[in-house]
């Protein structure tokens, strides 16, 4: 497998010699793409923060990034850390805007920012939402997460090599099987901990009224069994209060299921935010379905390609 690495500095081109591994690591929402290393230094390699870095594996680019961090260890080897686009999504802002779906959103967002961006899916659901103070990678989630309880899809927004893309996740499915033969090891969780809520109260304050309009919905029979998990979160005025409620309770009244695939065998197309075929036999299920990749680390070191993934969706939701 031919891998390549290109940093540019100014009007050079470098191809640095690699010790050891590239990883390359992307998360299905908040954080950015990441790709580390570590180069052998020479007298000529000169690179700086804000560099352009790109990566090809088997004569195709499958990152596009700038250097973000170095680091130094005492035999002179440099680590490098590089991000996507997305890590600007990092810096805050205020917006309000009205009648815009979420694609619009993220081009409205890019334009501000100068930031370059590729395919960007028509949702078809207009949003108005007044955000204050927070980071664009919020805004932005936000959105997607109020297209999701309008229109039962999910989309994902990743940086395309140099360019913001959203796409709905059913458009991202891979023919890449992972199961017991491709999957060197697993790590299976059920946990109630975190991201489990059995109540759910939306509410928004009312300025006309003086008063705070407040929607809720619960599941009696889990409450019982667990207690009380319930989650507050306030909305815009106008919002379906109720429907979003009910439609939270629905994706959160259950346990949260992780299912964490280590060393498979890698696959550069493989994304956070796609739909991979997993067959897998695994403590109290049989796993035949598409699951949804949450995070996805690749590993290349020397002509050896694995990965690992965390996933969630057919009863995999954590």
């Amino acid at each position: 497998m031919e891998v390549h690495l290109y940093i540019q500095n100014n009007q050079i081109v470098y191809e640095p010699v690699v010790n050891g591994s590239i990883t390359w690591e992307t998360h299905r929402s908040g954080q950015p793409g990441k790709c580390s290393f570590s180069i052998i230094p020479d007298s000529k390699l000169i690179i700086e923060e804000g560099n352009a870095v790109r990566l090809d594996v088997a004569g195709k680019p499958v990152f596009f990034g700038f250097v973000f961090e170095r680091s130094w260890s005492s035999d002179g080897i440099v680590k490098v850390t590089v991000y996507d686009q997305l890590r600007y999504l990092k810096n805050k802002d205020s917006y309000n805007y009205s009648n815009l779906t979420a694609g619009q959103i993220i081009q409205t967002i890019a334009g501000d920012f100068n930031l370059q961006t590729g395919i960007l899916a028509d949702t078809g659901q207009p949003l108005s939402r007044n955000e204050k103070d927070s980071t664009l990678f919020d805004i932005i989630l936000n959105a997607l997460d109020l297209t999701m309880i309008y229109t039962g899809k999910i989309y994902v927004l990743y940086d395309d090599v140099g360019k913001l893309t959203l796409q709905n996740v059913e458009d991202m499915k891979l023919d890449i099987m992972i199961n017991d033969k491709t999957a060197q090891d697993y790590d299976y969780k059920i946990s109630i901990d975190s991201d489990t809520y059995n109540q759910i109260k939306v509410y928004y304050d009312n300025s006309d009224t003086k008063k705070r309009e407040t929607y809720m919905a619960k599941n009696t029979e889990n409450i019982n069994k667990w207690g009380v998990l319930q989650l507050n979160e306030s909305i815009d005025k106008g919002a379906d209060g109720q429907k979003i409620a009910e439609t939270y309770l629905k994706i959160h009244n259950q346990p949260s299921k992780s299912l964490n695939i280590k060393n498979a065998f890698g696959d550069i197309r493989v994304r956070a935010g796609c739909l991979i075929p997993v067959f897998l036999d695994i403590k109290d299920m049989q796993l035949k379905n598409y699951l949804l990749i949450d995070s996805v680390t690749h590993k290349i070191d020397e002509g050896i390609h694995t990965m690992d993934l965390k996933l969630r969706g057919a009863g995999i939701n954590g």
